[in-house]
């Protein structure tokens, strides 16, 4: 049975509806005014909102914005009950959330068929939501056994080859050896990977958390992001093919994202490019930190993206991943965007087809001195947030 809070200070009004809505076999919760109205919503979380505009103390607009600050309670479909039917405050009301208006005094048929149709809206939404979300398990269905044995089979092959140790020469042995390390490291990497984007999923959940990304700030972003790319192109050996492009004002100071979350970004940025591009082909880092903006764009040529691909970016998707055979669940883009965005920023990919693509982080100058509540204390915390 659906749940429906109606929000009405006149009393006769506020008891019509509700007769008529219980007749329709809804469940009603009324509220005499907009402070009540708003703790029922939390308290009983109901499908949707009938609210009256014009009421003392807190009126309908005020009541909107209040649920729409909070996570529980700003996708319940709200409808406003009025006599003010300007463009005006319809405007307002829309602007500030509002699913719909509906003039009084109303009809039954017109009330009924009002929040039919919101209900109606609702359940094409969710369902959309159902099938992107059962598109992820599928991707995760068919990625992540051929992610893990990838690498599994390696070790397994390569300690293999070691028991017959005495028939192999030191040489060969090192190679193995070398091998099986590789393999694991593979393997290491995409769990940690996975772990990271639960985590990040649970942060995005419980947006208080996301200040736990943002533990340190970086002090010294360009020497860091410098530094790890560095190092990812010696790992891949590419060193010769990174370029790194440093635009820096004097003075510039904290940017708002932790040291060991930039650097993850780097890490996947950096070798994702390496990863689709061919050997000898440039890979450029280019920093660019102002007063006003902190800007991360990393440049490869090779086989790009379509605006349709990007536009469809999501967690386990490779596109034309049997044309295109790579280690990684697609899983160091979407990281990096979710980081990101947790804390503030905009994360874009700009791309020509066949030719280059650009990934570009970046954060404004209002987030670059937003200050934490108590860091010190919550440094004490964030460990169990932080990348391992």
């Amino acid at each position: 049975m659906k749940t429906i809070l109606v929000i009405e200070d006149d009393p006769f009004i506020r008891e019509s509806i509700g007769d008529v809505l219980e007749l329709e076999g809804y469940q009603v919760v009324t509220a005499a005014n907009g402070a009540i109205g708003v703790a029922l919503a939390f308290q009983h979380l109901p499908d949707l909102i009938l609210c009256d505009v014009s009421m003392p103390e807190m009126d309908g607009f005020e009541v909107l914005e209040s649920l729409q600050q909070h996570p529980e309670t700003n996708t319940i479909p709200f409808v406003f009950l009025t006599a003010r039917t300007t463009k005006a405050d319809q405007r307002q009301g829309m602007n500030l959330g509002a699913d719909d208006y509906l003039a009084k005094p109303c009809t039954v048929p017109e009330l009924l068929n009002t929040i039919s149709r919101r209900f109606e809206k609702r359940a094409v939404v969710q369902a959309k939501s159902e099938k992107q979300l059962e598109n992820v398990r599928l991707n995760i269905a068919q990625s992540l056994p051929h992610e893990l044995y990838t690498p599994l089979n390696g070790i397994l092959g390569f300690s293999e080859l070691l028991r017959d140790y005495d028939s192999l020469d030191q040489a060969e042995i090192q190679e193995v050896g070398e091998a099986i390390h590789t393999s694991a490291l593979r393997l290491h990497h995409l769990l940690k990977n996975f772990v990271l984007y639960s985590k990040l999923e649970l942060i995005a959940h419980h947006p208080e958390q996301a200040q736990f990304l943002q533990i340190p700030k970086v002090q010294s972003a360009a020497a860091i992001i410098q530094a790890t790319a560095q190092q990812v192109a010696q790992q891949t050996g590419r060193l010769l093919d990174l370029q790194l492009q440093t635009h820096s004002d004097p003075g510039i100071g904290e940017v708002p994202i932790g040291e060991p979350y930039l650097q993850k970004i780097v890490e996947e940025l950096v070798d994702n490019a390496f990863k689709f591009s061919a050997a000898q082909t440039p890979v450029v880092v280019e920093i660019t930190q102002k007063a006003n903006e902190f800007v991360l764009r990393v440049t490869n040529q090779g086989r790009g993206m379509t605006p349709e691909q990007i536009a469809n970016i999501g967690a386990y998707v490779q596109f034309n991943r049997k044309h295109y055979e790579q280690q990684g669940l697609g899983l160091g883009v979407i990281i990096s965007k979710r980081i990101t965005e947790l804390c503030g920023g905009s994360f874009h990919i700009y791309s020509i087809p066949n030719q280059t693509i650009t990934v570009q982080v970046r954060f404004r100058g209002d987030l670059l001195a937003r200050p934490l509540t108590d860091p010190m204390r919550e440094w004490a915390r964030v460990q169990d947030w932080q990348v391992s």
